[in-house]
């Protein structure tokens, strides 16, 4: 075991056993003043760094992966998982305690993502695996607590903006996490043109983001209203789903370029989502009619779109939203906001805190 390391360490375990048929974030969480350190700390295997969490953040995939109890099934036959209990959440900031990642070194401030089917994020101590692509150093002027945010939302809405070039893209769900780095983003790529649809209470918000333009979904009917802007301004290059509305695929002739792309993020793992989905890559191939591809975005593992999010960051072209922080003995309630769907932006777990990354004179 690494030097200096407690015996035990404060976490947010999921208590249901791996077989429970039903089993949800709110009511399988617990927090731990005495949870068990990884398994792998004793022992870190290659490529990977053993980090003390300063804060997380969390994401949808956070709660549906473990809600899933094949998921659950699968993450305990795991080796040396068995005896441990599922700790949810990735997307991470602290401090390198031990590495075997090449350039990575104690004493680092990191940051990054520890993918599924490990998470570990919401506890005093994760091991994170996958080297470089996975843990990233924070640059100077950028806050650990900002730096956490990055993961999965910031890397998500990169990936798909470099779906596709061109002038104009949609960004619908503008407001939430995913979203608001994706206006951000998209400015910062030389998108000429970036829309954004959100509700009444958030247009200023998205508007104060940088977005050209804003659908209050409220108050327009969403279709109706993109085709009267895609003749009045041109159509759109590509279209980015943060929250799952196959109506502005199905809808898209007259704002969607002929070659233009839609790209999907959201969707619950179901058969109905796999169908729905299966429809929209293929139906217009087979039977014609819309112009357009459509794709599901997975994203990938990229320590160099980390980075480049992170620079920004520091130089001020992209601001994390955080609507909230909480303590780590709140997590519970913190996956409950998020899963109402009405988080504005990001929500931030303190674990252990740390000092800001900031450069003094």
């Amino acid at each position: 075991m690494a030097p200096s390391l407690p015996r035990t360490m404060r976490a947010v375990t999921w208590t249901a056993p791996p077989t429970a048929l039903y089993s949800t974030i709110e009511t399988s969480t617990e927090y731990t003043a005495s949870a068990a350190l990884p398994p792998s700390s004793k022992s870190l295997p290659p490529d990977s760094a053993l980090i003390r969490v300063a804060y997380a953040t969390i994401n949808p995939v956070d709660y549906k992966l473990p809600e899933l109890t094949l998921y659950r099934i699968l993450n305990y036959s795991l080796p040396n998982q068995s005896s441990t209990p599922l700790i949810p959440a990735g997307d991470y900031s602290g401090t390198v305690i031990e590495s075997t990642i090449h350039g990575i070194v104690t004493g680092d401030k990191v940051f990054g993502r520890s993918d599924p089917p490990y998470f570990g994020a919401l506890a005093e101590y994760v091991v994170v695996r996958g080297g470089r692509n996975n843990v990233v150093k924070v640059p100077e002027g950028v806050q650990m607590r900002d730096a956490c945010t990055i993961g999965v939302a910031g890397l998500t809405a990169l990936q798909c903006l470099e779906t596709m070039s061109g002038k104009r893209v949609l960004i619908n769900g503008a407001s939430g996490g995913t979203g608001t780095f994706g206006v951000q983003i998209a400015k910062a790529l030389g998108w000429e043109d970036v829309v954004g649809t959100c509700s009444t209470r958030n247009v200023g918000f998205v508007e104060g983001l940088g977005a050209d333009g804003v659908v209050d979904y409220r108050t327009e009917d969403l279709v109706t209203e993109l085709k009267r802007r895609g003749w009045e301004y041109g159509e759109f290059d590509l279209m980015i789903d943060n929250v799952d509305s196959p109506e502005i695929f199905w809808g898209s002739e007259g704002f969607l370029r002929r070659g233009g792309k839609y790209v999907t993020i959201a969707g619950n793992v179901s058969l109905a989502f796999g169908m729905r989905l299966g429809q929209m890559l293929y139906l217009p191939k087979w039977l014609g009619g819309i112009e357009a591809a459509a794709s599901f975005l997975r994203r990938r593992s990229d320590g160099d779109g980390f980075a480049r999010i992170a620079d920004w960051i520091a130089e001020g072209k992209v601001k994390p939203v955080i609507a909230r922080e909480y303590k780590l003995e709140e997590a519970r309630e913190a996956f409950l906001a998020l899963k109402s769907g009405r988080v504005r932006g990001k929500l931030v777990i303190k674990v252990s805190g740390e000092e800001n990354n900031i450069e003094r004179n």
